[in-house]
């Protein structure tokens, strides 16, 4: 894709988790520390796959987020215990959360010197999922607020959420930029409506947001660093 084809850009959104920030590494970790919890039960791998079970089954009752991951861990462990979890053992779980959510926020390399570039240019907006409480917080936490026009915590990032959203806030989906690390939640969708999108990759990535792997192609582009977005616009 040529540079110039970004040249009607006026508003760019980016997405929050594993791109403006690091978060996932933190659920990878808590997900290993849950499976030594329930070493008794069941094997590492095991746990991991039914714990990934009973987040799918719950997402479309507690959405995105910590909170649900913990509520899921919580009935992951009464199930796979087959009743016999110990309250101390289900208070350690709760503790894992509390502590996810108390985490420092690591901004990704070079994502502050980017934005304040953009912001001088475009519309800046953060479009993310996952709990709204714990969004925000973050965001505060950031020091990032005062670069975004608008920050939108979506319920989910499907084509119809984004057409929603756009026409909610006035926005030509030709003229709009999505920057984000998922394929499933932040490229694809937005191709797929009409508009443009960068792909940065991020080294770990849920699997609920996996898909077959794209290369660089005339849908969109990817960039290995946040910095290369640049180039681009």
């Amino acid at each position: 894709m040529e540079i110039m084809a970004y040249n009607h850009i006026k508003v760019i959104a980016f997405d929050a988790d594993d791109t403006l920030w690091v978060n996932e590494t933190y659920f990878r970790d808590v997900e290993h520390k849950f499976a030594q919890l329930l070493s008794a039960y069941e094997t590492e791998n095991t746990i991991d796959q039914e714990l990934f079970k009973m987040e799918m089954k719950n997402l479309s009752i507690y959405g995105y987020g910590i909170k649900g991951f913990v509520l899921s861990m919580i009935e992951s462990a009464i199930e796979l215990s087959n009743g016999k979890i110990s309250n101390q053992v289900l208070s350690e779980i709760i503790g894992l959360g509390k502590d996810m959510i108390e985490k420092p926020v690591e901004l990704l390399d070079g994502i502050e010197e980017v934005l304040e570039k953009l912001s001088k240019k475009y519309r800046l907006l953060v479009l993310t999922k996952g709990d709204l409480l714990d969004q925000e917080r973050k965001l505060e936490k950031s020091g990032l607020s005062k670069y975004f026009h608008h920050v939108e915590v979506m319920s989910d990032k499907k084509e119809k959420n984004y057409k929603d959203l756009l026409a909610h806030l006035e926005i030509d989906v030709n003229e709009f930029l999505m920057i984000g690390n998922s394929l499933r939640s932040d490229v694809l969708p937005i191709i797929n409506i009409g508009g443009k999108a960068i792909h940065v990759p991020f080294h770990t990535t849920w699997q609920h947001e996996t898909v077959s792997p794209h290369e660089e192609s005339d849908e969109y582009d990817v960039v290995k660093n946040i910095s290369e977005v640049l180039q681009y616009v």
